[in-house]
């Protein structure tokens, strides 16, 4: 009788990795409100952007409005935007220094470069030298504002990589069963009548969603006949969107033209329903089409819902030169002066000078 064992026969696993060059990128765009102003603060000024990473290294973006670096002394009659590597260790980059047109495009008054820079914090970097009379001319200069972006790629010696393994678990796919349980319908259990519309959806896949769901449905809150429940002051489209976000955890597909008004009245549905990750989501749409038509419903919902970041992003739209004088001439604002009353002696004191 053989005496192997079954540990024996069992086969060698392998793994295997690779190394490779893999560069890191990333990119930061620094705004400038107030050109003139700038102009004014005396040789030597310097104006730094906020740091951001790219590749585990610090970096920033200096503006000095007259071109007066130490030790570089150089003429006063040109600006210069210079990327600055903040951290005491030795790296390798490539960057692109680009003054970005109205629509946010790169100009033709760019620098692109590589180097190595050094193990001392505070190399003097990439640099980007534009005369003031070149500058002041072209289509960056807008109401007394530019932009300029640094798109830093940032070289690693090596990476080492592992070898993708022969079995790849895809990722999860449940939110297409439960979309197509809802589709389906089976095996619903309640049934919402929206309008005209009726809704059938499970139980406890909504109290397992919602706090509110699960109060109206098994808790105090609970309908006399929960297995049929009417909803009030809501589209029935409004509330589709809801139970899809509620089954698949992504809101539908929006018409491009109804984006704003669908998102407006989908955050509402969130906050009733306590759903915070749709909240924010329909709150990061609308930071995104703020413009003098939809700001003062955006911001009356803001006020009523406690989104604070969004109610930001419409203070800063309205910091814009003239933004505020054409916005109270809408329609709009008689609304957001009827709704939120309060909002007006805060705007007064976020927008003075």
């Amino acid at each position: 009788m053989s005496s192997a064992t079954a540990s024996d026969s069992v086969a060698p696993w392998h793994t295997a990795s690779t190394i490779v060059a893999k560069p890191l990128s990333g990119s930061h765009v620094f705004r400038i409100d107030g050109y003139s102003r700038t102009r004014r603060f005396g040789a030597g000024t310097c104006l730094t952007s906020a740091t951001f990473s790219v590749g585990g290294h610090r970096w920033c973006i200096k503006y000095y409005p007259d071109d007066v670096y130490p030790p570089i002394i150089t003429h006063h009659d040109e600006l210069c935007i210079r990327l600055h590597h903040k951290d005491a260790n030795r790296v390798k980059a490539q960057c692109n220094i680009s003054l970005l047109d109205q629509e946010g495009n790169p100009t033709r008054l760019t620098y692109a470069g590589s180097r190595t820079f050094s193990d001392k914090a505070g190399h003097f970097g990439f640099h980007l030298y534009v005369k003031w009379k070149v500058f002041e001319e072209s289509v960056c200069l807008k109401d007394d504002v530019f932009r300029v972006r640094c798109d830093v790629t940032v070289i690693k010696d090596v990476v080492t990589q592992d070898i993708p393994p022969r079995v790849v678990v895809p990722p999860s796919d449940m939110h297409k069963h439960l979309g197509r349980l809802l589709s389906a319908g089976d095996g619903a259990d309640v049934t919402f009548q929206v309008g005209s519309d009726t809704f059938a959806a499970h139980k406890y896949i909504l109290a397992a969603r919602s706090s509110v769901f699960m109060a109206e449905l098994f808790g105090p809150m609970k309908e006399k006949t929960s297995s049929s429940v009417r909803i009030d002051d809501m589209e029935a489209r409004v509330f589709r969107a809801l139970l899809h976000f509620v089954y698949t955890d992504s809101p539908p597909e929006m018409d491009k033209d109804d984006t704003v008004t669908m998102s407006q009245h989908l955050l509402v549905a969130a906050d009733r329903y306590n759903l915070e990750r749709l909240k924010l989501m329909c709150e990061e749409n609308l930071c995104k089409h703020i413009d003098i038509h939809t700001i003062s419903t955006t911001l009356a919902l803001a006020e009523q819902h406690g989104c604070r970041g969004l109610k930001e992003e419409c203070f800063n739209f309205l910091k814009s030169p003239g933004m505020m004088k054409a916005v109270v001439a809408t329609d709009g604002f008689e609304h957001l002066k009827n709704s939120c009353p309060s909002i007006l002696q805060e705007l007064v004191t976020k927008l003075a000078p």
